[in-house]
Formats: C-alpha cells, sequence, structure tokens
C-alpha cells in the first residue's frame, strides 16, 4: 500500500532509503538553498577569516566560559547562550551578520544561540561541525596557553589537498 501526502510518497515495503520517496526536484531545490541560507561549514568560515581584512559577519561562540578557555576560534566573540537578551546589544552590530558556534554537531547550543540572535533582530548562520570539527580539520584555535593546531583527522579533511572540492 501506498499512501500520498502533499509531496511525500510513502511505501512501507520499500527498502529503508526509499520508503519515504525523495521530494520533488523542486521541493529539494527549496529545501537545500533554504539550508544554505542558514548553515555556513568550518571551512568556508575558516577560509573567509584567513582571507584578512573584513570577513562580513562576526563569529560567535556561544559556549561557556570554561569551554572557551578550552579552546576557541581566533577572532572569535564569545557570548554564552544564556547571556544574549542582555549582552548582544553591546558586543554586536544588528546590521553585520553573525555566524555561531559551539561545541558540534552532537550539541545544538549553536541552534539556540542562532534562535537568540534572530528573535532579537540579528541576521544568524550556524556554523556546522562547530569547534569540534574546526579543530578536526586542523584550523588553528586558541586555550589560554597560546595558539595551536592538531593534525588533520584524515575522516573530516582531505590528506593531500587544501579543500575538499566541494
Amino acid at each position: 500500500m501506498t499512501t500520498t501526502q502533499s509531496d511525500i510518497t510513502v511505501t512501507p515495503d520499500a527498502n529503508p532509503v526509499l520508503r519515504v520517496a525523495p521530494a520533488s526536484p523542486a521541493t529539494a531545490a527549496a529545501y537545500f538553498g533554504a539550508s544554505l541560507a542558514f548553515h555556513a561549514d568550518v571551512s568556508d568560515v575558516q577560509a573567509a577569516l584567513a582571507a584578512g581584512g573584513d570577513p562580513g559577519f562576526v563569529l560567535l561562540d556561544s559556549r561557556s566560559t570554561e569551554s572557551w578557555d578550552q579552546g576557541h576560534i581566533p577572532g572569535a566573540v564569545h557570548l554564552p547562550t544564556a547571556l544574549i537578551p542582555e549582552q548582544a546589544e553591546q558586543l554586536l552590530d544588528r546590521s553585520v551578520p553573525v555566524v555561531t558556534y559551539c561545541w558540534g554537531p552532537g550539541c545544538n547550543g549553536a541552534t539556540r544561540a542562532a534562535l537568540a540572535l534572530a528573535q532579537l533582530g540579528y541576521q544568524v548562520k550556524e556554523m556546522l561541525g562547530g569547534f569540534e570539527y574546526w579543530a578536526r580539520e586542523g584550523f588553528e584555535y586558541e586555550t589560554w596557553q597560546g595558539r595551536t593546531t592538531r593534525d588533520p583527522d584524515p575522516l573530516t579533511a582531505p590528506a593531500e589537498a587544501d579543500d575538499c572540492g566541494c
């Protein structure tokens, strides 16, 4: 038995991947286009920051002070999510987009921070992968001891190229 609701077709006896049929190309294009309006990845953020000059956005670390001290991206503004309503106006310019990050893909802190900022009238994107993938890709980060890097993780960054080609 196949059931259809709007653009979604469910076929219970199909393989797990196609049990819910892919969306129409137009629906998929709208979804993926919208997704890019909400997200940036660590490689793109790093490239924008490394280019020098004004990257056109503020990078915001929404983690606790203890987490910030453990390691953060150079040039980021530290503003824990819980403090956004009372401190965002003093630290951020509403005319400049904000890119939020937290620990990584297993944490929704950057999403909560992005929501809080959007509710206050800021243009905002979330950096996918967070601090975890920043460090795993071998990008420089700061601790209370100074700047450092880790060897890139070959499961998250290309071993022999400057970018993944995507």
